[in-house]
């Protein structure tokens, strides 16, 4: 494995981070200078060098293997989040140097958990990059570098097959630079177009490009202390909503849609699926909080309750109020929303709906086989059979994913935390979701959390970025070889 030529390319999406560190020191000198000038410069300048530095001494390679692909993918995370914590270090305030990692994962995972008490405090030029981390992160950092800065040339074939899960893929027919320009055409449409509606609907210009940043990342990263329950408005929570849904649906399958092709949202099963477990969990959390007179009004507890649904289906971590204060029912349906999440292909993170169904099917072949011994079952999904390779991970998957949030919970609980914290927090961090409950609720936050458990759940955000194996791949020495 060439190490150079791994450095070369980690150096290139540095730069890309560096542009939008430039960008937010921009925002802090329109503001006056404000004091997040100088440690957002200072911090431009210190990543594009450590960027460019490599391209100056290592010749383009055409080509690279696989192995290094996935190389310069986890490696691109890994020091994009630490580059991250910076402008956190330099500014100072509550930015420990375990709280700046930890915020900067959570940044470039579109994870959304934070550590601040008192998020209003920060200048507006830091405020703005710590979204952008959050819109870097959710549509991937190596996929922006493979079109911003295009020095790849053919290698954009070799990182992408990396930076897509094989069930993201299968929805996209395309060349991988066409599924490069789709990934990018849709995200940044659906960002504009919540922009504007977001002002239209009475935000400043400042907090509708942070929250429709932040929104379309499915990440969660608000400019309030108390996120969106700080406005109070039902219009901004239903085009927040649609921002987070439509952003959590297989990009290829929304790009299609709008070609009039055959394999859009509307004849997807996946997609059928999660509107169902959508609708169904909000209709049970509904009449749950409503039932024990936790608000009053119907339309106010359906209100409540689908915002939440969908801010923790789609792992964006939005909050509109204390869920922590609803029923243990209604907790119990969120934690499970929280596990599976959206579909592949989109910027959630979690186990995501597509292996959830094909788990059901497997489940189900399972009994019929033992109906019917002599049987041949295929498993299908949208009418194609599915190989036995990809239902061999799906299930492989799903078992390391639960058994790591188990693993996690337990090292949780052996440094005092309660069972409902460790529990969630870890379904948080793994599913790159945000909140949990406990003491890491919807408006409470990770500052409390003992710094070695930061540093374990950083871990954990950064495998579910990943998909888990990507990162596990790095802790083998014979796999360097």
């Amino acid at each position: 494995m060439r190490i150079s030529i791994i450095l070369r390319y980690v150096g290139t999406v540095m730069l890309c981070v560096s542009a939008f560190m430039a960008v937010s020191a921009g925002i802090s000198y329109m503001n006056n200078v404000d004091s997040g000038f100088y440690p957002l410069l200072l911090s431009a300048l210190l990543t594009f060098t450590l960027g460019a530095f490599p391209l100056l001494f290592v010749p383009r390679a055409q080509s690279i293997s696989n192995k290094e692909g996935f190389a310069i993918v986890v490696g691109s995370w890994i020091l994009a989040s630490v580059v991250g914590m910076f402008p956190y270090l330099i500014w100072g305030g509550e930015f420990t140097l375990v709280n700046a990692w930890f915020e900067s994962v959570s940044g470039y995972t579109a994870t959304g958990a934070t550590i601040l008490n008192d998020i209003e405090y920060l200048p507006q030029g830091l405020l703005f990059y710590r979204t952008s981390t959050n819109w870097l992160g959710g549509v991937g950092v190596v996929m922006f570098a493979l079109v911003i800065l295009p020095s790849l040339g053919t290698s954009k074939m070799s990182l992408s097959n990396v930076e897509l899960s094989s069930l993201a893929k299968d929805n996209y027919r395309y060349r991988t630079q066409i599924i490069v320009r789709i990934l990018l055409v849709v995200y940044v449409g659906l960002t504009v177009i919540t922009t504007i509606a977001l002002k239209v609907a009475g935000m400043r210009w400042f907090d509708a490009v942070n929250h429709a940043m932040s929104a379309c990342a499915t990440a969660g990263f608000s400019t309030k202390n108390t996120s969106i329950a700080f406005y109070d408005n039902p219009v901004v929570e239903l085009i927040l909503a649609a921002a987070m849904f439509i952003s959590s649906l297989h990009f290829g399958l929304i790009y299609a849609t709008f070609l009039r092709k055959g394999n859009n949202i509307f004849r997807s099963e996946v997609v059928r699926t999660y509107i169902a477990i959508v609708v169904v969990a909000t209709l049970l959390i509904t009449i749950s909080i409503y039932d024990a007179n936790i608000y009053t009004d119907i339309w106010q507890a359906l209100r409540y309750a689908y915002f939440q649904v969908v801010s923790l289906i789609t792992s964006t971590g939005y909050a509109t109020a204390d869920t922590n204060m609803w029923t243990p029912f209604a907790i119990v349906v969120l934690i499970f929303v929280s596990i599976v999440c959206a579909c592949a292909g989109s910027t959630s993170g979690g186990m995501k709906v597509d292996r959830l169904l094909i788990f059901c099917k497997i489940l189900m072949a399972r009994i019929r086989r033992q109906q019917h011994p002599n049987a041949i079952i295929r498993i299908r999904v949208d009418g194609v059979a599915q190989d036995a390779d990809l239902l061999n991970n799906v299930v492989v998957f799903i078992v390391t994913y639960m058994a790591l949030i188990l693993l996690a919970t337990f090292t949780n609980t052996l440094f005092g935390q309660d069972m409902l914290t460790a529990f969630t927090s870890t379904v948080a961090c793994l599913g790159n979701v945000g909140p949990g409950f406990g003491e890491v609720g919807s408006m409470s936050n990770f500052a409390d959390i003992p710094a070695i458990l930061k540093i374990q759940d950083s871990i954990l955000m950064l495998m579910g970025r990943l998909e888990i194996f990507g990162f596990i791949q790095l802790l083998f020495l014979k796999w360097w070889r």
